[in-house]
């Protein structure tokens, strides 16, 4: 087996910023990410996998009824007194979500160098957060490594291909989903990557995509595939589903 030396112990961020338009009406009155699902608000899964793997500095968005994603964050701060858990309040700071490149370029003052990124509103249960999987991404010089899943119904066509070396690929004849499951570096949300300003001042919404597939078509992501649990928590009829 390959050793890779001892991994720092990074940040991560979590977006709950949107909108779940597609989970109106549940989302009128509550964000997408603190929907129960099996007992806890949705959000919590991902927060407590990440704390029991080591990774206690955590960075939330929001926007849509931001207030509420503040008083879960207090609430969950408190009896986790050792974690670091700070909120970027795009809905605050600029009436609006910045989208996924957009957020995380906001939140790049919080997030060092190498950091986690991951969705709130997806149910992955059985993914671990490793110091290893830091440690192997360190050591590759990629400007992000992530996790694909096999198409659900819902995305039958993919997201990116996976090439035989453990390369992600913007152009293949298969394509995998993309998990929203990444380990990334500062430098993807930087020129020439990416036009937003690092900490993102102007406040731009920026997608996610286009920058991995620049990168993609450089060679400089790497991806696995992820076979565990993973329900991308889209619609009430999922929700009901995960609920039953």
């Amino acid at each position: 087996m390959t050793q890779h030396p001892a991994a720092p112990s990074i940040a991560a961020m979590i977006l709950a910023a949107g909108r779940g338009m597609r989970m109106r009406p549940l989302t009128d009155a509550h964000p997408k990410p603190l929907l129960p699902v099996r007992g806890k608000p949705l959000l919590q899964w991902p927060m407590e996998a990440l704390h029991a793997g080591g990774f206690t500095r955590l960075v939330v968005n929001s926007a849509w009824l931001g207030e509420q994603i503040d008083t879960f964050c207090e609430q969950w701060q408190a009896s986790h007194p050792q974690a670091q858990l700070s909120v970027s309040r795009e809905g605050l700071d600029f009436g609006y979500a910045l989208e996924t490149a957009g957020g995380i370029a906001r939140a790049l003052p919080l997030l060092g160098d190498a950091f986690w990124v991951l969705a709130g509103d997806v149910y992955a249960p059985g993914f671990v957060f490793t110091q290893e999987a830091v440690a192997r991404f360190l050591g590759s010089g990629r400007l992000a490594h992530i996790w694909l899943v096999p198409n659900p119904p819902h995305n039958p066509r993919g997201d990116f291909g996976l090439s035989a070396e453990g390369l992600a690929l913007n152009q293949a004849g298969e394509r995998l989903t993309y998990s929203t499951i990444g380990l990334y570096r500062r430098e993807l949300f930087e020129a020439p990557w990416c036009e937003v300003v690092p900490g993102n001042p102007q406040g731009t919404a920026e997608p996610l995509a286009p920058l991995l597939r620049r990168a993609m078509d450089a060679g400089r992501v790497s991806a696995e595939l992820y076979t565990g649990p993973w329900t991308d928590v889209g619609t009430p009829e999922r929700l009901e589903e995960l609920n039953r």
